[in-house]
């Protein structure tokens, strides 16, 4: 089966974030597991992060999709995630019959080869590169595909921002995610 990760912080997780992953299963992959980290090695995270909290709004926005898996791994292993022993454990849990696809953004091409065993990574992965940045195809060598995607202007960060300032973001994250956002009070300042 075809089966594709998708990693982040997810904080809070987005309705692009749902929409790649619909991109993703257009292209032939049958299901797409949603690893929230628990501290990403390549991105600070803020002093309240939460990854129980990140972890439960991604449970709530992939509800009702079978074909939208989340996993815990990294926030139960705790520590820096590393995206090369994440795909470790999920090729000894998951079936995945081929190389699994590795969901990234474009913006994060260039920085590919600093990742932790990047080299063993890229052999054990086909990379499903998304536009975030531009509509072009950077180059890159090794298995990859890219998701020809529209850009979305939708990040995790603007929409802590617009929350923490009082502004609109109910159609920004699906509305159980909103309504969980909302009873917990979250990213208010």
């Amino acid at each position: 089966m075809k089966i594709a990760v998708l990693g982040g912080t997810f904080d809070p997780i987005h309705n692009g974030h749902l929409f790649l992953a619909e991109e993703v299963l257009s292209l032939g992959y049958r299901r797409v597991i949603f690893v929230p980290s628990f501290k990403p090695a390549h991105k600070e995270v803020g002093a309240k992060d939460d990854p129980a909290l990140r972890l439960e709004m991604t449970r709530l926005a992939c509800a009702g999709r079978e074909e939208f898996i989340v996993e815990d791994c990294e926030i139960a292993r705790a520590g820096t995630s590393y995206t090369i022993q994440t795909i470790d454990y999920l090729r000894e849990k998951y079936d995945f019959g081929e190389k699994p696809g590795l969901v990234i953004g474009d913006d994060l091409v260039a920085g590919f080869g600093f990742w932790k065993k990047a080299g063993v990574l890229k052999k054990a992965v086909k990379l499903i590169i998304a536009h975030r940045l531009s509509a072009e195809n950077f180059p890159f060598e090794g298995d990859h595909i890219y998701v020809e995607n529209s850009i979305l202007p939708l990040s995790s960060s603007e929409i802590r921002q617009r929350i923490a300032g009082g502004k609109a973001y109910r159609y920004l994250v699906p509305e159980a995610v909103y309504g969980f956002i909302r009873s917990r009070g979250l990213y208010l300042d």
